[in-house]
């Protein structure tokens, strides 16, 4: 049996998947911490953060880099809800929201109840990531959640950055027709923007 070309693009995005994730999971707790903190401070320098009146980003999962404190930023932030296999954006504010909740993955997630996103309010779309390459093309966890909804009429335009340690940082990521290209990555070594 042969493998069609998309299915091999999926085995090896699942074999670098695995791989990713294991050296992530090994990072020592106080190393995550220092190389997540840098990440903010980036992102906190970056006119285009601070300038943002709606900001999508995400809590932190499976040690994924911690954005955590610039959740504390006194502004309007968007935290995803995994419905069925799409993204709902609720709005949230450090002070005032309802309390965060485990979701059906064990990721922290609005509350169903908190009010939700208007896409024509955010300016900016912190993208969580297993690994990035250096042309801006993702690496997720294999749902397709990011793909899909970078792809509908309402997010196409608003300015994305892949948010990765690092070392997930590659030279090129086995990519599909269906996959999105982002506009920028952070890693604690600095913002890398993509030319056209």
């Amino acid at each position: 049996m042969t493998l069609t070309n998309s299915q091999s693009i999926q085995q090896k995005k699942a074999a670098l998947r695995q791989r990713l994730l294991k050296a992530r999971q090994a990072i020592p707790p106080q190393l995550w911490r220092q190389k997540s903190d840098r990440i903010c401070a980036h992102l906190k320098a970056l006119p285009l953060f601070t300038q943002a009146r709606t900001i999508l980003a995400y809590c932190s999962f499976r040690q994924e880099p911690d954005l955590s404190p610039l959740l504390q930023i006194q502004r309007s932030w968007g935290l995803p809800r995994c419905v069925e296999k799409s993204i709902i954006w609720h709005r949230w504010y450090p002070n005032g929201s309802l309390p965060l909740q485990t979701g059906a993955y064990g990721i922290w997630e609005p509350h169903p109840h908190s009010p939700l996103v208007e896409p024509e309010t955010v300016d900016l779309i912190l993208v969580p990531a297993v690994a990035c390459d250096i042309k801006g093309y993702r690496l997720g966890y294999g749902g397709g959640y990011y793909d899909r909804l970078l792809s509908q009429p309402a997010w196409i335009g608003k300015p994305t950055i892949g948010i990765i340690f690092e070392y997930a940082r590659l030279p090129k990521i086995p990519k599909a027709p269906w996959d999105r290209r982002l506009d920028g990555i952070c890693t604690e070594s600095g913002l890398y923007f993509m030319a056209d």
